[in-house]
């Protein structure tokens, strides 16, 4: 028995069949691949069937079967399983915390401990200060005692003066009370006091002002190289070896055996074959190492080289040719501070910032904090590892060669 239903598809033309087998609808192939290909049931009626005919569903097969069973309430064997499992993740879990917790503790204890050790060197620098106070104190008042006996003296024979000049005049005075008879007699006459006239070694006697204009500029000038070294123990903590990679280096550069101290040679002799990292026509050389993140600090001793440039660059920095895009300071992905013709200036992406120096006549290793202002106003975000760097510029006419840049090795003190 069959009988036809209608079937409208996307484009309302064409119909199929449905044919009724043992109860259970089915539709035939065309009919299947009209609905997965999007079209739509429009109209839709269930085939009569027997209605005292019950449809059975299709049976579970065995392993379905099985594997409900096995998901069904869990055995005493396994419930105590797993509670034990639980009982000993919270034990480990419990451990950890007190684990945690105590490490807290400790991190404050030490801290503590540190900071006891920080107070007792600064109380030892203090100690020394204060002995080294009293001891310019305990000087100057030895100047003020010799200085007020060698006064004492003066005073006293001035004083002795003093009173031989009073019993001339008390004499005088006599002798002028007296009669005239007793004059023409001869009596009563004073005696011949000589005039004192400074003596010229009283003029030097005074203060040592020279020794203690001396002692103030001493003072001052330690002062000052304290606070110094003082803001640079912050940077020696942020110090690290820095070697130079001698695949970098030009061919007149020459690096020693421990990659630290840099020559500048004239060029002779036969150069060296190229590598690709090397610069080949601008006298330069970087570090071996990056610096990938937070601060960094390193020294160079440029007390040997007239003209020279310190920096840092990316690796992405050119190494052939002469343009600008080689030159450190003279592009965007390099930055120094520069020495030429005994100006210093700080450079980046070909602008400059001339930098006064105090208080040095020559450059060594560090710059004076008046040139710290020329750095707090440089912000860089920097997208790639930072290499250190270094350049010989073009040295005077009257240059002796060779000339020499040194990295200081700040790990040993």
């Amino acid at each position: 028995m069959s009988e036809k239903q209608s079937l409208s598809v996307g484009n309302g033309q064409s119909t199929t069949d449905l044919s009724e087998q043992r109860g259970v609808t089915v539709p035939r192939a065309g009919a299947r691949n009209a609905l997965q290909d999007g079209l739509c049931l429009t109209d839709w009626t269930p085939l009569e069937s027997n209605s005292d005919r019950v449809v059975q569903p299709f049976p579970r097969s065995p392993k379905l079967q099985r594997k409900k069973g096995k998901a069904g309430k869990p055995s005493q064997e396994q419930l105590s399983r797993h509670l034990e499992e639980l009982q000993a993740e919270g034990s480990k879990t419990e451990a950890h915390i007190q684990s945690l917790k105590k490490r807290n503790t400790d991190l404050s204890k030490r801290t503590e401990t540190m900071k006891q050790q920080v107070r007792e060197h600064f109380e030892k620098m203090r100690a020394v200060l204060k002995q080294d106070e009293q001891a310019v104190l305990e000087s100057l008042e030895l100047d003020l005692r010799r200085t007020r006996s060698r006064l004492d003296h003066v005073l006293k024979s001035w004083k002795q003066h003093q009173d031989q000049v009073t019993k001339s005049i008390d004499s005088t005075q006599r002798a002028l009370s007296k009669s005239s008879a007793a004059e023409e007699d001869g009596e009563g006459q004073s005696e011949n006091l000589s005039p004192k006239k400074p003596d010229a070694s009283e003029v030097e006697i005074r203060l040592n002002e020279e020794r203690f204009s001396r002692l103030l500029k001493t003072l001052s000038s330690i002062s000052k190289k304290l606070k110094a070294q003082l803001q640079r123990k912050t940077l020696l903590l942020d110090s690290s070896p820095v070697v130079i990679d001698r695949q970098t280096c030009h061919s007149q550069i020459t690096v020693n055996s421990e990659g630290r101290a840099m020559s500048l040679g004239s060029g002779s002799g036969d150069p060296a074959p190229e590598h690709p990292l090397q610069f080949d026509k601008v006298c330069c050389a970087l570090g071996s190492s990056p610096v990938t993140a937070g601060q960094n600090y390193w020294e160079v001793d440029v007390r040997c080289s007239p003209a020279w440039a310190v920096g840092v660059a990316y690796t992405s920095m050119q190494r052939k040719g002469r343009d600008k895009g080689t030159k450190l300071g003279r592009n965007r992905n390099s930055w120094c501070v520069e020495l030429r013709n005994s100006s210093v200036s700080a450079w980046h992406n070909d602008r400059h910032v001339a930098c006064q120096v105090v208080g040095q006549r020559q450059l060594r290793k560090r710059f004076s904090a008046a040139m710290t202002p020329v750095f707090d106003r440089a912000h860089h975000h920097f997208t790639e590892p930072l290499f250190p760097a270094v350049r010989f510029l073009r040295p005077p006419q009257n240059q002796m060669w060779p000339n020499h840049l040194d990295i200081c090795p700040l790990h040993n003190l």
